[in-house]
């Protein structure tokens, strides 16, 4: 984000830049400007703090500025089609994007249509929030087969995000395996296996909906490296799987020895997770779950203790057929417990593998400070270091990590760093900035058509328009259609 003034005119030169208020607390007589990249939820979080009045500064301006031709990043393409509650927070971003002292630019790619230094040079400060755009490698063998994905671009797939739309994977197998028990995996587990009477409702693509329709995947294995104390999903997201109409589960009762002994040490929150998951593994159904179970016509499961060691191919080299899981045991107890193998492995046959081990971010502009082991900007309280004026939020700052809630506190905590260095004079606000009007001129000579939030709002009212029509939520409108509205 960066923050630009427009300075006033003083009569007494000596006062321009800063004033006297009452209490002592200094502040600049310019307005204040800042530079948000990256429109998902810390940007808008960040966005949100710094437009709320404040003593000190007042009338700071923000203009956000997105890679894609809208807004809300994976709260628009990461959050699940059956889950639309999530997405309510769209309403609260909206609210923000409309404020008077808040501009909206899509379609403006930092880092190829403008970089990091002219923003800097048009802003008294920016704030990096574009999020984490690329993949964990599983770095095994036969992980670039016909057949892996990971759940980023399957997710963005069934979610229409642009650059996913074409993926088109094969649901022409009986058993996938999805490597990760985060929610991620099991929302995307969940897709896999929902009636279709269900997706059909919500806001899933056509394309993917017409998909899974054809797919003849019955079974999903979500694999884990540890044990079920450690699984990583939310109890809302197993409890979704556990009540999913016509599915059942299918756990290795092993898989579950000493964990009811281990119930006594674990906090709250876990011990309900673990006590559902044993539960769903080890209690003797009753009768309406046993009739349920017995009409229920695909499976899903847990494994633990498998860490991925290799994706096996057809005998043309080129297909997913299998995958080779190596066993694991586990030293240490609870969170920090750790997976070590065993020397074990075990094949499993299946068509489709999906790798949920966690997003990885990237860095956009070579003058941006950048941890390529973390993949993160190396900050203090959102402070990127080594260079004054430039912050940054969510899980470029953390690495990709919580819930939505986790990210606003993240994102409220980097713009509280900004305002305090505003009221130290740590950040310059002396000098004049012109923030977005130099910008637009320099995206208008380099044939960049940016896209407004009201131009947004238009996108919208069609898609809305449209799913009506269809019965559905929303119909994603494409990229092309997008620019041309």
């Amino acid at each position: 984000m960066f923050i630009a003034m427009e300075c006033i005119a003083l009569p007494d030169l000596a006062l321009r830049g800063r004033m006297k208020l009452k209490h002592g607390v200094r502040f600049s007589s310019c307005t204040p400007k800042v530079c948000i990249v990256g429109s998902g939820p810390a940007g808008f979080y960040t966005a949100q703090h710094l437009l709320k009045v404040n003593p000190t500064h007042q009338n700071v301006h923000v203009d956000i500025y997105e890679r894609l031709p809208v807004p809300f990043g994976l709260v628009r393409f990461g959050v699940a089609p059956d889950h639309p509650e999530v997405k309510n927070v769209i309403n609260t971003f909206t609210q923000t994007a409309k404020h008077s002292r808040c501009r909206f630019y899509g379609n403006v790619n930092v880092g190829k249509d403008v970089s990091v230094g002219e923003l800097k040079q048009a802003y008294h400060a920016v704030v990096l929030s574009y999020g984490a755009e690329g993949n964990r490698s599983m770095g095994v063998p036969g992980e670039g087969l016909a057949g892996v994905y990971s759940a980023k671009d399957f997710v963005g797939w069934y979610n229409g995000h642009p650059s996913c739309r074409e993926l088109n994977p094969d649901l022409n197998c009986e058993t996938a395996v999805i490597l990760g028990q985060g929610n991620v995996a099991l929302d995307v587990a969940r897709v896999l296996l929902s009636p279709i009477d269900i997706l059909k409702k919500t806001d899933i693509t056509q394309p993917a909906l017409e998909a899974l329709v054809r797919s003849q995947i019955r079974r999903v294995l979500i694999v884990g490296r540890r044990g079920p104390v450690q699984v990583a999903c939310t109890i809302k997201e197993l409890r979704e799987m556990v009540n999913l109409p016509g599915t059942k589960s299918e756990m290795v009762e092993a898989d579950f020895d000493g964990v009811t002994e281990a119930l006594k040490d674990l906090p709250r929150p876990r011990k309900r997770l673990t006590e559902l998951l044993l539960k769903t593994a080890l209690d003797t159904p009753g009768d309406k779950e046993q009739q349920r179970r017995h009409q229920a016509s695909r499976t899903w499961g847990f494994r633990f203790f498998r860490s991925p060691s290799e994706v096996l191919a057809d005998a043309d080299g080129n297909k997913t057929v299998g995958i080779r899981l190596a066993v694991t045991r586990l030293e240490g107890s609870g969170e920090g417990a750790r997976a070590v193998l065993t020397g074990e492995v075990e094949d499993v046959t299946c068509g489709l593998v999906i790798s949920s081990i966690g997003y990885k971010s990237h860095p956009i502009d070579p003058s941006v400070p950048f941890d390529t082991r973390r993949a993160v900007i190396p900050n203090t309280m959102g402070r990127v270091k080594q260079a004054t004026g430039l912050y940054c939020s969510g899980w470029l700052k953390t690495g990709p990590t919580g819930v939505i809630a986790t990210t606003m506190n993240n994102s409220f905590d980097t713009a509280r760093s900004l305002v305090e260095d505003m009221e130290s004079e740590a950040l310059d606000l002396s000098s004049v900035k012109t923030g977005s009007e130099v910008i637009s001129a320099l995206l208008e000579e380099r044939g960049v058509k940016s896209v407004s939030f009201s131009d947004w709002e238009k996108i919208d009212s069609v898609e809305m328009s449209r799913g009506e029509a269809s019965g559905k939520t929303r119909t994603w409108s494409r990229r092309e259609t997008i620019l041309l509205l």
